[in-house]
Protein backbone atom coordinates (compact mmCIF):
# COMPACT_ATOMS: atom_id res chain seq x y z
CA UNK A 1 0.00 0.00 0.00
CA UNK A 2 2.33 2.83 -1.33
CA UNK A 3 1.54 6.18 -0.37
CA UNK A 4 2.64 9.30 -2.48
CA UNK A 5 2.45 12.90 -3.16
CA UNK A 6 -1.06 13.38 -4.99
CA UNK A 7 -1.51 15.41 -8.26
CA UNK A 8 -3.63 18.00 -9.13
CA UNK A 9 -5.24 15.88 -12.19
CA UNK A 10 -6.08 13.46 -9.24
CA UNK A 11 -8.42 15.75 -7.34
CA UNK A 12 -11.69 14.53 -8.81
CA UNK A 13 -10.32 10.95 -7.24
CA UNK A 14 -9.39 12.76 -4.02
CA UNK A 15 -12.95 14.32 -3.97
CA UNK A 16 -14.49 11.13 -4.86
CA UNK A 17 -12.54 9.18 -1.47
CA UNK A 18 -13.96 12.41 0.39
CA UNK A 19 -17.47 12.08 -0.22
CA UNK A 20 -17.41 8.22 0.45
CA UNK A 21 -15.49 7.84 2.80
CA UNK A 22 -17.68 10.55 4.76
CA UNK A 23 -21.22 10.05 3.56
CA UNK A 24 -22.38 7.83 6.11
CA UNK A 25 -21.74 10.63 8.73
CA UNK A 26 -23.51 13.13 6.64
CA UNK A 27 -26.80 13.40 8.90
CA UNK A 28 -24.49 14.31 11.77
CA UNK A 29 -22.61 17.19 10.08
CA UNK A 30 -24.98 20.17 9.18
CA UNK A 31 -25.42 20.67 5.00
CA UNK A 32 -22.81 23.28 4.82
CA UNK A 33 -19.99 21.24 7.27
CA UNK A 34 -20.83 18.50 4.79
CA UNK A 35 -20.18 20.35 1.77
CA UNK A 36 -16.77 21.44 3.43
CA UNK A 37 -15.69 18.08 4.51
CA UNK A 38 -16.01 17.08 1.25
CA UNK A 39 -14.61 19.45 -1.28
CA UNK A 40 -15.49 19.18 -5.18
CA UNK A 41 -12.49 18.73 -7.32
CA UNK A 42 -12.89 22.15 -8.22
CA UNK A 43 -12.33 23.37 -4.62
CA UNK A 44 -9.45 20.66 -4.56
CA UNK A 45 -8.17 21.86 -7.25
CA UNK A 46 -8.24 25.77 -6.02
CA UNK A 47 -6.93 24.69 -2.48
CA UNK A 48 -3.97 22.50 -4.29
CA UNK A 49 -1.44 25.19 -3.73
CA UNK A 50 -2.10 25.58 0.18
CA UNK A 51 0.22 22.66 0.78
CA UNK A 52 0.82 18.99 -0.12
CA UNK A 53 -1.95 16.15 -0.57
CA UNK A 54 -1.14 12.13 -0.36
CA UNK A 55 -2.82 9.42 -1.38
CA UNK A 56 -2.32 5.84 -0.39
CA UNK A 57 -3.32 3.24 -3.15
CA UNK A 58 -4.76 -0.34 -3.13
CA UNK A 59 -4.72 -2.26 -6.16
CA UNK A 60 -3.35 0.93 -7.87
CA UNK A 61 -6.15 2.88 -7.27
CA UNK A 62 -6.70 5.40 -4.92
CA UNK A 63 -8.00 4.08 -1.10
CA UNK A 64 -7.07 7.10 1.24
CA UNK A 65 -6.28 11.51 1.11
CA UNK A 66 -4.85 13.56 3.36
CA UNK A 67 -3.23 17.00 2.58
CA UNK A 68 -1.55 19.35 4.79
CA UNK A 69 -1.51 23.47 5.61
CA UNK A 70 1.25 24.88 7.70
CA UNK A 71 -0.13 27.00 10.68
CA UNK A 72 3.03 28.58 12.52
CA UNK A 73 5.20 26.00 14.12
CA UNK A 74 2.66 23.45 13.37
CA UNK A 75 1.28 21.22 10.28
CA UNK A 76 -2.40 21.52 10.66
CA UNK A 77 -3.79 17.72 8.93
CA UNK A 78 -7.10 18.21 7.01
CA UNK A 79 -8.95 16.11 4.59
CA UNK A 80 -8.08 13.23 5.74
CA UNK A 81 -10.05 9.87 4.20
CA UNK A 82 -9.86 6.16 3.85
CA UNK A 83 -12.66 4.75 1.38
CA UNK A 84 -14.97 2.37 3.22
CA UNK A 85 -13.98 -0.83 1.53
CA UNK A 86 -10.03 -0.69 2.29
CA UNK A 87 -10.68 0.63 5.91
CA UNK A 88 -8.96 -1.23 8.58
CA UNK A 89 -5.81 -2.13 6.44
CA UNK A 90 -3.09 0.49 7.57
CA UNK A 91 -3.96 3.03 4.92
CA UNK A 92 -4.94 5.51 7.54
CA UNK A 93 -1.71 5.00 9.80
CA UNK A 94 0.50 5.48 6.72
CA UNK A 95 -0.87 8.72 5.92
CA UNK A 96 -0.80 10.04 9.17
CA UNK A 97 3.02 9.05 9.10
CA UNK A 98 3.54 10.91 5.70
CA UNK A 99 2.15 13.99 7.35
CA UNK A 100 4.97 13.63 10.23
CA UNK A 101 7.95 12.67 7.93
CA UNK A 102 6.96 15.96 5.74
CA UNK A 103 6.17 18.08 8.86
CA UNK A 104 9.66 17.02 10.35
CA UNK A 105 11.26 17.98 6.75
CA UNK A 106 10.13 21.45 6.67
CA UNK A 107 10.39 22.20 10.55
CA UNK A 108 7.90 22.17 12.20
CA UNK A 109 6.96 21.17 16.15
CA UNK A 110 3.71 19.57 15.83
CA UNK A 111 0.92 18.27 13.95
CA UNK A 112 -2.45 19.39 14.77
CA UNK A 113 -6.17 18.72 13.49
CA UNK A 114 -9.67 19.38 14.04
CA UNK A 115 -12.25 16.39 13.98
CA UNK A 116 -15.62 16.08 14.89
CA UNK A 117 -16.74 13.83 18.09
CA UNK A 118 -18.44 11.29 16.43
CA UNK A 119 -15.90 10.05 13.85
CA UNK A 120 -15.09 7.88 16.62
CA UNK A 121 -13.00 5.12 13.99
CA UNK A 122 -10.62 7.95 13.18
CA UNK A 123 -10.27 9.42 16.40
CA UNK A 124 -9.30 6.17 17.65
CA UNK A 125 -6.82 5.79 14.96
CA UNK A 126 -5.28 9.55 16.08
CA UNK A 127 -4.87 8.57 19.79
CA UNK A 128 -2.98 5.40 18.51
CA UNK A 129 -0.63 7.67 16.56
CA UNK A 130 -0.19 10.11 19.16
CA UNK A 131 -2.72 12.61 19.17
CA UNK A 132 -3.99 14.44 22.17
CA UNK A 133 -6.99 16.31 22.69
CA UNK A 134 -6.35 19.94 23.20
CA UNK A 135 -8.95 22.59 24.78
CA UNK A 136 -8.21 25.17 21.82
CA UNK A 137 -10.47 25.31 19.26
CA UNK A 138 -12.30 25.69 16.34
CA UNK A 139 -15.32 24.58 18.33
CA UNK A 140 -17.41 24.06 15.21
CA UNK A 141 -17.60 23.92 11.51
CA UNK A 142 -20.35 25.62 10.09
CA UNK A 143 -22.80 24.51 13.54
CA UNK A 144 -21.36 20.61 13.36
CA UNK A 145 -19.43 20.46 16.95
CA UNK A 146 -15.21 20.07 16.46
CA UNK A 147 -12.30 19.32 18.72
CA UNK A 148 -8.51 20.09 18.06
CA UNK A 149 -6.09 17.21 18.57
CA UNK A 150 -2.58 17.78 18.63
CA UNK A 151 0.88 15.92 18.01
CA UNK A 152 4.03 17.18 19.24
CA UNK A 153 6.79 15.80 16.69
CA UNK A 154 10.65 14.09 18.12
CA UNK A 155 12.78 16.47 19.35
CA UNK A 156 9.64 18.69 20.09
CA UNK A 157 9.34 20.41 23.86
CA UNK A 158 5.64 19.96 24.68
CA UNK A 159 3.42 21.62 22.67
CA UNK A 160 1.62 25.05 23.55
CA UNK A 161 -1.43 26.73 22.89
CA UNK A 162 0.58 29.53 21.41
CA UNK A 163 2.19 26.46 18.89
CA UNK A 164 -0.98 25.24 17.91
CA UNK A 165 -2.96 28.90 17.32
CA UNK A 166 0.35 29.52 14.81
CA UNK A 167 1.95 32.04 16.33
Amino acid sequence: MPVRQATVDEAADVAGVLRDAFEPYRPQYTPAAFAATTPSAEELRRRWSEGPVWVSLQDGRIAGTVSAVARGQALYMRSMAVHPGCRGSGHGRRLVAAVERHAVAIGHRAVMLSTTPFLHPAIALYERCGFRRTPDGPADLEGTPLFTMTKALPGSPAVSRKVQRGA
